[in-house]
């Protein structure tokens, strides 16, 4: 068995050990592009990668486990193992990430009263209940029981958050119970408040920064009594969100000279390596002044692309660390390429309304309900009601309501509210005729993931919906998680303007990474031979949606694009070059 510890540097079998570390997510990579992304790590001169486990795809629904597929951390340990590289775990139930809910899963959010990321007995026993499973899992990919993990984090930016002493001493104690026995980390800003609350005995705090190396330092020298310096994210780009105007990048030669400043004093793992995609509806959110949800690319301007590809960053970077640490030769054993597949047309179109009875069963409640409280974590739901006394609309209002909602009479589409529109009163116009029903889509835009705003998460209508200053009762609901496409009758009809879904058919004779562009359509989501790859959204910056081959067959490939602004061509393309804005 081999050893690794921390003293004044890290020493790996009783001899000092510079970590040189990237970040993968191996749940934003498809799984068999792993091998690809980590030999070009070590090809940089990289000897350690660095993941976060996310609990809300290893647990989505309570007490049911998901260690396969894009979710096999296991597999994705000994792939690096196998390249002869080490591995920094973080399992901490709350990982940021810009990932859904911070990496909690949202059936937290079914128990009223519930409080996150503190020593609340209700949270913990269902951490404690997750790290019953998890922890017998990474157990023996320890270095310490002959695998190849050398250091487990606590919990993440907790000084950001809060500074309760006994959750973090607690979130210790579980790992430690649990059989995990290499040394254990804390990572935070650089400020003594934030290391300070964020800081528990038997962890060496760590930075999260993305400049100014040598001042970082000094302000984390106070902290670590003796230990090893170590960024433990050094933030090299940034991430993307709805709206922004344009596609976040870094400045390659400030970072490169922090770079260069960490590994002449400490160590670093580098933030990201790559960064890779939010399948599906695993965006995060941030929330200050408004909501900004982030889109389908984690590109993040990292070393590698979203695709994977060398970028000058990744040339500029293997210099410097050429200086600290030999530089291998690697094959690259994955071969992959990129195809320009052309446009295509849709061969078949279906409502929303006119498919809603083959996805979705109603649930009758007298007020409306969250998803939450209907057991549904992401996507969409759609609130329905018959119009009882109110034949002219004249005002509405949604309280309690996340993120999006497009309010429709009938077939009238009377309003589109996003963020803050919601909890305010709208003045309409509308007469209701015999039969007409009041519906309600709301979208779950991604729970927010960083600050005290993850408490208010519910998403779809907690409150109630009011109308002409009353509220309004009695509603069916549809959860529509859209995981089961496959029931839709496209012969069913669709109304233009509405909500709907497009199929389109794909011929394959040779597969290859793709980028989808549905250019001049409004806003949704898109599923490749059933596989989410994500939202798209007009307002950009990103305007293509990364395919990867791996997602796609010999011969014809289903593309569904669920729609909700009724703004579609008819067409997409597919390109061989993303466009991120």
């Amino acid at each position: 068995m081999s050893t690794f510890e921390v003293k004044e540097t890290f020493y790996l079998d009783g001899k000092p050990f510079q970590i040189i570390s990237g970040s993968i997510h191996y749940f934003r990579i498809v799984p068999e592009y792993w091998r690809d992304r980590l030999e070009k790590l070590k090809s940089l001169g990289m000897n350690t990668v660095e993941t976060y486990i996310p609990w809300n795809m290893h647990e989505p629904e309570k007490g049911k486990y998901v260690f396969d597929g894009m979710c096999n951390v296991v597999e994705f340990v000994k792939i690096a193992e196998e390249l002869g590289l080490y591995v920094i775990l973080r399992p901490s139930p709350y990982i940021c990430a810009e990932w859904e809910f911070g990496g909690l899963p949202g059936w937290l959010l079914k128990e009223d009263g519930m409080r996150l990321r503190v020593s609340d007995p209700a949270f913990l026993g269902h951490v404690q209940d997750y790290y019953n499973v998890l922890l017998p899992v990474l157990k023996p990919l320890q270095i310490t029981e002959g695998g190849n993990v050398i250091l487990m984090q606590i919990e993440n930016e907790y000084g950001y958050f809060g500074n309760d002493r006994r959750y973090l001493e607690q979130m210790r104690d579980m790992l430690r119970a649990g059989g995990i026995t290499v040394p254990l980390i804390t990572s935070d800003e650089p400020k003594d408040e934030s290391m300070e609350g964020g800081s528990v005995e038997g962890a060496l705090p760590t930075g999260n920064f993305g400049s100014n190396t040598r001042e970082r330092f000094e302000i984390m020298k106070k902290h670590v009594k003796g230990g090893p310096l170590m960024g433990a994210e050094f933030w090299v780009g940034w991430f993307d969100h709805w709206g922004n105007g344009g596609h976040m990048t870094g400045n390659l030669e400030q970072s490169a000279a922090d770079l260069d400043e960490m590994l002449k004093t400490g160590h670093v793992n580098v933030y990201m390596f790559i960064g890779g995609t939010n399948f599906g509806f695993m965006n995060g959110s941030n929330y200050y002044d408004a909501l900004t949800p982030d889109v389908t690319s984690y590109d993040y301007d990292a070393i590698l692309t979203e695709a994977g590809d060398l970028t000058r960053k990744y040339e500029v970077y293997r210099e410097i660390i050429g200086k600290y640490a030999p530089l291998p030769r690697v094959e690259f054993s994955t071969p992959i390429t990129k195809k320009a597949y052309g446009t295509i047309r849709e061969n078949g179109c279906v409502g929303l309304f006119e498919a809603l009875g083959d996805i979705a069963e109603p649930v009758e409640s007298v007020c409306t309900q969250s998803m939450e409280r209907l057991g549904q974590y992401y996507g969409y739901i759609l609130y329905v009601s018959g119009i009882q006394n109110e034949r002219k609309l004249e005002k509405i209002r949604l309280r309690r309501a996340n993120d999006r909602a497009g309010i429709f009479l009938g077939n009238q589409r009377l309003l589109t509210l996003y963020d803050r529109e919601l909890q305010e009163e709208h003045k309409i116009s509308a007469e209701a005729g015999p039969g007409d029903e009041l519906r309600i889509l709301v979208e779950n835009m991604g729970r927010v993931n960083f600050g005290p705003g993850m408490e208010e998460q519910r998403k779809g209508i907690d409150g109630s919906v009011q109308i002409n200053g009353h509220m309004h009762h009695n509603w069916q609901q549809y959860c529509l998680p859209l995981d089961n496409l496959e029931k839709l009758d496209f012969g069913r009809g669709y109304t233009e303007g509405l909500p709907g879904f497009h199929r389109f058919e794909l011929m394959v004779e040779e597969k290859g990474d793709t980028f989808l562009e549905p250019e001049g359509w409004g806003k949704g989501c898109i599923f490749v031979n059933g596989f989410n790859i994500g939202r798209f959204w007009e307002i950009g910056p990103q305007k293509r949606l990364y395919v990867p081959a791996p997602l796609l067959k010999l011969g014809k490939n289903e593309i569904i694009i669920f729609e909700t602004e009724g703004k579609s061509t008819g067409e997409i393309s597919f390109r061989d070059q993303p466009d991120i804005g």
